[in-house]
């Protein structure tokens, strides 16, 4: 069969309102779950001591292998422009990424984040927590 112009542009609108509904659809799915984002700042008792932030930064990174945890963003203060909205006397943070609050929940208690702070918060003076959800 030949295919003409105008059945190949029919046949590509055809295509693509289909993965268009498709992608609507996951969208539409990922929407309703909720996803919830936990983000942690930690400040160094010894703020100069980078072989405590090294410990510090060690530590956060076996948080990865929570199965619960989507996603995880472990970072140090950026260099941007200095302003009165930013806070950058913090010594680290994580930026961890769940499903829903349960999987916050399973997070928690879980032994390797138990282990975490069992370990790791000695090297801290001070922590704060921002936990939101999507809308």
């Amino acid at each position: 069969m030949t295919q003409t112009r105008r059945t190949f542009i029919a046949s590509a609108a055809v295509l693509t309102a289909g993965v268009a509904s498709g992608m609507s659809l996951t969208t539409m799915e990922t929407k309703t779950k909720k996803q919830l984002a936990h983000h942690v700042f930690f400040w160094l008792k010894n703020p100069d001591s980078k072989e405590d932030l090294n410990k510090l930064l060690e530590g956060l990174n076996t948080l990865r292998k929570i199965e619960s945890v989507r996603s995880i963003h472990i970072g140090v203060p950026a260099s941007t422009e200095k302003r009165d909205v930013v806070d950058a006397s913090y010594a680290a943070s994580e930026l961890i990424f769940f499903d829903d609050v349960a999987g916050q929940d399973a997070y928690q208690v879980h032994p390797i984040h138990k282990k975490f702070v069992e370990n790791y918060s000695h090297l801290w003076s001070k922590v704060i927590v921002y936990d939101s959800i999507d809308l």
